[in-house]
C-alpha cells in the first residue's frame, strides 16, 4: 500500500501576524513555521496504517527550500521518503495541480491531507485533487480503517456523522479524532537525516487567483457598562451604535 501525505508549512498558532508594506504577503520576519496541525493527523494515520498493512508513506510539500526542516520533521515522525515541489504555494488550485501531478506519476493508493490549513482555512485542496485525478474524495474524515483495497471512513456531516466505504485510490482529508498525532523521537530524528528528499519543479498553469490585499481585523472597541435599571439606554446603544437591532 502506497500512502501519499500532503503537508503544509504554516505559521505557529502563537504568531503575531503582520504583512509586508504592500499588504500582499505575510511578513515572515521572526515567524516560526510548523507542520499544519490538521496534516499531522493525516501523517500519523498513514504511518499507523503502514504499520498494520505494510507499504510506504511519502510526504509531499509544495514550497520553497525553507520548508525542508518541517519536511525532515515529518520524516522523523515516521514517513519513508519525501518530495518537495520547488514552488511558492500561491493558491489552492496551483497546489492541487502539483499534488495531482505527483500522485499520478507515483501510483499512490491513498492520498491524505488535513481538512484545511490553519493559515487560510480554505477547505479546497482535497476536492480539487480528487477532481483532477478523477478519484473519490472523502472529507472531512474523523476515522479511517482499511482492509485490503477497501476503506471504511467516518466523516462529519451537519448534525451527525456518516459512514462510507470506498475503494482505492481515493483522497481523504483528516481531522480529529482520527488519531493521536505523534512527535519524533531521537531515533527518528537521526534516521530522518538520511531519508530521501526529492525536489521536483512545478508543473501545470500558474495561480488561478491573485491576492489584492490582506488586512487585519478591526481592533476590539471598548466595553460600555449600562446600569441594570437603564434598559432604555441599552436599547439606544444597541440600535444606534452597535446597529444590531
Amino acid at each position: 500500500m502506497k500512502f501519499l501525505v500532503c503537508i503544509s508549512n504554516v505559521p505557529d498558532t502563537t504568531t503575531k501576524i503582520t504583512f509586508t508594506p504592500d499588504n500582499k504577503e505575510l511578513n515572515k520576519a521572526g515567524v516560526q513555521f510548523v507542520i499544519n496541525p490538521w496534516d499531522e493527523y493525516a501523517l500519523t494515520r498513514a504511518i499507523e496504517l503502514k504499520e498494520q498493512l505494510g507499504g510506504t508513506v511519502t510526504v509531499l510539500n509544495v514550497g520553497e527550500a525553507d520548508t525542508e526542516p518541517n519536511i525532515r520533521k515529518a520524516l522523523a515522525i515516521g514517513a519513508d521518503d519525501a518530495i518537495r515541489v520547488n514552488a511558492k504555494p500561491t493558491d489552492a488550485f496551483f497546489v492541487a495541480q502539483q499534488i495531482a501531478a505527483v500522485a499520478k506519476d507515483g501510483g499512490y493508493d491513498v492520498i491524505l491531507m488535513g481538512k484545511e490549513s490553519i493559515d487560510y482555512n480554505g477547505f479546497q485542496v482535497h476536492g480539487m485533487v480528487g477532481e483532477l485525478l478523477g478519484i473519490p474524495t472523502v472529507a472531512p474524515a474523523m476515522k479511517l480503517d482499511m482492509s485490503g483495497n477497501s476503506a471504511t471512513l467516518e466523516r462529519e456531516i451537519e448534525g451527525g456523522k456518516e459512514i462510507v466505504e470506498v475503494q482505492t485510490p481515493f483522497v481523504v482529508s483528516c481531522q480529529e479524532p482520527m488519531c493521536e498525532p505523534r512527535i519524533p523521537n531521537m531515533r527518528g530524528i537521526m534516521t530522518a537525516r538520511t531519508k530521501p528528499l526529492k525536489v521536483v519543479e512545478a508543473t501545470g498553469q500558474g495561480a488561478a487567483t491573485e491576492v489584492v490585499e490582506y488586512a487585519l481585523p478591526p481592533k476590539k472597541q471598548g466595553v460600555k457598562l449600562i446600569e441594570a435599571e437603564n434598559a432604555g439606554e441599552l436599547i439606544r446603544l444597541l440600535r444606534n451604535e452597535a446597529k444590531v437591532i
